[in-house]
């Protein structure tokens, strides 16, 4: 596990403890939770495009014969 150092306002951090320590734990946990809730979300959005990508790849695209031109799509 790394360390790391942050900068945070004087009256945010006070209530952070505070809600710390309502909640039972610490502002650590609060922040190593916070973290792992990014990384979990981070992980599931890019799962979720793998396997889009993975359908797209396997669906056969037929559209059926062409029966139109772009002059006929953009006719004005």
């Amino acid at each position: 596990m790394k360390n790391i150092t942050l900068e945070v306002e004087d009256e945010v951090l006070e209530q952070v403890k505070l809600a710390a320590v309502e909640q039972r734990t610490t502002v650590n946990a609060m922040v190593r939770e916070f973290f792992a809730r990014v990384a979990a979300k981070r992980h599931a959005k890019n799962e979720a495009r793998l396997a889009l990508l993975k359908l797209a790849g396997e669906v056969a695209g037929d559209l059926g014969d062409k029966t139109w031109n772009r002059d006929a799509l953009y006719d004005r």
